[in-house]
């Protein structure tokens, strides 16, 4: 019988930390990209240091922000489904640890673990959720919410009050995640600033006031 507690005590990094058959540990540098955009699709991806960014380009040229990835969360899911190629590229917004999990030992891993496919399973059915919100967040949101929004997934929506986001988003690539103009975010970043809800340290690191800046979506 399948021990109902597992996906609970389950750890990841256990099994993913660890180089074996089909497993392979990487190290990618800030700006490194991880995954190309119709390059060939045999691996699954796992982060499990450091922040990387998804892009998605169509075919007149016009790159899109798709997803920001942190540790624990998956990339390159598309080749289980049985797709060959890449549908994004993915690159490194600070310095990262990746595995990578060719197709075949990922679906191994899947009918061999339960307690990794139970964890698998609550990770895509938690994104499901994050995606969900994104869509409401685009058609019922004002730009300003949407930013606020931006800014909480950032920081992994932590309990902290001050919770940094260490990796730097250009206000452009902020404008187009919101789906507004750079002078817009540049507006509302600054009025966030005056209300205390963000700040930056000596470091020059945004400081993302979760508590606070929640209060906009509530708005």
């Amino acid at each position: 019988m399948r021990d109902e507690s597992a996906r609970y005590e389950f750890n990841p990094n256990a099994l993913l930390g660890q180089p074996s058959n089909g497993i392979v540990l990487e190290r990618y540098q800030k700006g490194s990209r991880i995954f190309v955009q119709g390059d060939s699709a045999d691996s699954i991806g796992f982060l499990r240091a450091g922040t990387a960014k998804a892009t998605t380009l169509s075919a007149v040229g016009k790159e899109a922000i798709v997803a920001i990835l942190r540790p624990g969360q998956f990339f390159g899911e598309a080749c289980l489904r049985g797709s060959t190629l890449r549908t994004s590229t993915v690159v490194a917004l600070e310095d990262c640890q990746v595995t990578l999990i060719t197709r075949q030992r990922m679906l191994a891993l899947l009918h061999d673990e339960p307690s990794f496919l139970d964890f698998f399973l609550a990770y895509l059915l938690s994104r499901n959720d994050r995606l969900e919100g994104d869509l409401i967040n685009q058609l019922l949101h004002s730009a300003e919410q949407r930013l606020a929004r931006v800014l909480l997934l950032l920081a992994g929506f932590a309990q902290e009050d001050d919770q940094p986001i260490t990796v730097s988003l250009s206000q452009e690539s902020l404008a187009e995640m919101v789906g507004t103009t750079r002078s817009r975010v540049s507006t509302f970043m600054n009025r966030f600033r005056e209300k205390g809800f963000i700040s930056y340290d000596s470091r020059g690191r945004l400081q993302v006031y979760t508590a606070l800046l929640l209060s906009v979506l509530a708005g």
